[in-house]
């Protein structure tokens, strides 16, 4: 049992709290006993995003005692589309604040610890320590495989959540009550832009909910101790089929964290090689304002666009050479190769890619704008949207 009996025992309801969960209390499976146990309870859940919001609503309003939240960021009005905790007047504030002031609204009984800071292999053991269960509300892989690491470590659940596009999935990954851990699937995370997030290939505002749900859903499940666990399964679904499909997760023996012989015994941080990468030292790199400078000096240059074709209908820089990164080899007769080629895309990363793509074709003169049309956006030209 995840919540002892004798801690669960020791929470008392108050007459305003057996009110509130009053549904709660007429489900056979739930009861004073359970919502007794959801109180005694506490949750640890990485991000306050797409997946974050909802887990942390709905665990805030069905009582659970005690959540942290771990979330460096503000919030931004791109956000708004699917990160249902924030407001239009929460832009520019940390959304952990946010956060606070959202679900204190709704739970006032509910303690709420705040850490405005990121998950890394540096903090992630002492942050998870004190509580019951892991949320994965990230949306990188270097924190996928930091949580994942750290929760099979300590002998606690993680409760998973990816989305992308029009799809999501949901498990639960506990090794220390029998099923596999993320690693077992994928012992290694994959090259750093290989995959695109969804900042770049976009996500159904609606999606998160779906998936943010299952996580709480299964969270719950755990701390009360009913129910069937996606221990040992995967849920899946489609959106545009609404088609919703079970896999069943085999533990790994050779698992490099939770299998018999483990070759990872603590926290790694993954961010030099599957976070946001560096661009190769090989590849000059120039600011939105140098970029500005080339363009006002009129010096010749061509300006390239990588980015995908759906990206180029929500902003462009005029005049600039629309070609996106998957067709950059086959297409790459129509780019001059002189004079100089200046590449960007959103947010520098797949311009790096095109730049060394370029340069191993016989390309003198290339370079990539760092922060890409996000900081032009922001620093030169606000009337080209951010997104």
């Amino acid at each position: 049992m995840l919540i002892p009996d004798t801690r669960a025992d020791a929470v008392e309801l108050s007459p305003l709290e057996r009110e509130r969960y009053a549904r709660h209390a007429l489900l056979p499976d739930v009861g004073i006993e359970g919502q007794k146990r959801m109180k005694a309870a506490s949750v640890l859940c990485i991000g306050a995003g797409g997946l974050g919001s909802p887990v942390t609503l709905y665990l805030a309003a069905a009582g659970i005692g005690r959540i942290g939240i771990v979330d460096p960021d503000v919030v931004e009005r791109t956000n708004l589309q699917r990160q249902v905790l924030f407001a239009e007047s929460d832009i520019g504030r940390p959304k952990i604040e946010a956060a606070r002031d959202r679900l204190l609204g709704i739970n006032p009984h509910l303690q709420l610890d705040l850490y405005p800071e990121r998950f890394t292999a540096e903090n992630a053991v002492s942050l998870l320590e004190p509580y019951d269960v892991l949320v994965d509300g990230t949306d990188n892989f270097a924190t996928r495989y930091l949580s994942n690491d750290v929760a099979a470590f300590a002998g606690k659940p993680n409760v998973y959540g990816s989305i992308f596009r029009f799809e999501g999935q949901a498990s639960v990954f506990h090794p220390a009550a029998g099923g596999p851990c993320y690693r077992c699937m994928f012992p290694t995370p994959p090259e750093p832009g290989l995959v695109p997030s969804c900042a770049e290939g976009g996500v159904l505002g609606v999606l998160p909910g779906i998936i943010g749900s299952l996580q709480a859903t299964e969270t719950i499940k755990l701390i009360i101790g009913k129910g069937e666990p996606l221990i040992g399964k995967m849920v899946h679904v489609d959106t545009m089929t609404m088609r919703f499909r079970e896999f069943k997760l085999r533990k790994d023996p050779e698992c490099p964290v939770c299998g018999e012989t483990p070759s990872i015994t603590e926290p790694i941080d993954y961010e030099a090689f599957c976070g946001m990468p560096e661009p190769p030292p090989v590849v000059e790199e120039i600011s939105v304002q140098e970029l500005k400078a080339l363009r006002d000096a009129k010096i010749p240059h061509t300006l390239l666009d990588v980015r995908g074709k759906d990206e180029i209908t929500i902003c462009e820089i005029a005049g600039s050479l629309k070609l996106p990164l998957p067709e950059l080899s086959d297409r790459i007769d129509e780019i001059p190769k002189s004079p100089r080629v200046v590449i960007h895309c959103k947010g520098g990363v797949r311009s790096a890619q095109a730049a060394e793509v370029l340069l191993e074709n016989g390309f003198k003169e290339v370079a990539s704008v760092a922060g890409g049309i996000n900081a032009w956006s922001e620093e030169i030209d606000s009337e080209v949207a951010l997104y």
